[in-house]
């Protein structure tokens, strides 16, 4: 089986990457015992905020940043990684991508690179979304609906075989889970909170991260 790398991104700022990333490295967390995510962004408060104990810093801004991040990666080492793509670094990214050929020595050394895509109405989303169409494998590619940011109207440009879903929580919620103490995991473990609303938001997610990593799996 793969080592799967989820790469979290938009060219767009402020449409929920920090808080997917979040979601997704508690449910590899407690699915695997062992993750590492690695905190590209600059907004604040960070990835590294929310998750210390398994996210690290990194950067893509010069080579030696690059390369050091594409070791990190490109290892088939059963260590599912997370990364949390700055808006600001999104095109340098996805050039590094592009000229080390990332996608065929993925191939070469057992790694599963699983790009989620945050769907905005722009037309930086829209070129990007055309860009990643080109250059990844279908199932590489999975654009995300966070309600929050499109109110439920997903672009006329995206055609996707699967979408990941995040429906909008009510503004009380939203401002419980942006406490750095808050664990998504932790809540979905206390019994007593089945009947919520935001464990059913929470368990959602999950069961979809868990069909895309059975996919990741399954793949040749």
């Amino acid at each position: 089986m793969p080592t799967a790398v989820y790469i979290i991104c938009s060219p767009r700022p402020r449409v929920g990457k920090t808080l997917l990333a979040r979601l997704l490295t508690e449910y590899l967390r407690a699915s695997h015992r062992e993750v590492i995510a690695f905190d590209l962004s600059s907004g604040e408060p960070s990835l590294l905020d929310y998750l210390p104990k398994v996210t690290e810093t990194a950067q893509v801004r010069d080579t030696f940043g690059q390369m050091q991040l594409m070791d990190r990666l490109i290892v088939d080492d059963d260590v599912p990684k997370v990364l949390d793509l700055d808006a600001s670094a999104f095109e340098t990214f996805f050039q590094m991508f592009e000229e080390i050929g990332f996608l065929k020595e993925a191939v070469n050394q057992g790694v599963a690179p699983i790009v989620l895509f945050l769907l905005d109405q722009d037309s930086a989303s829209s070129r990007a979304y055309a860009m990643l169409e080109r250059s990844l494998p279908p199932r590489a590619l999975i654009p995300v609906n966070n309600e929050q940011v499109l109110y439920g109207e997903v672009p006329p440009w995206v055609h996707p075989q699967r979408m990941l879903e995040i429906k909008a929580l009510p503004e009380f919620l939203n401002g419980y889970i942006s406490k750095a103490t808050f664990s998504f995991a932790a809540f979905a473990r206390n019994r007593t909170n089945v009947s919520s609303e935001l464990y059913g938001w929470i368990r959602e997610i999950f069961l979809h991260f868990r069909e895309i990593e059975l996919s990741a799996m399954l793949r040749p």
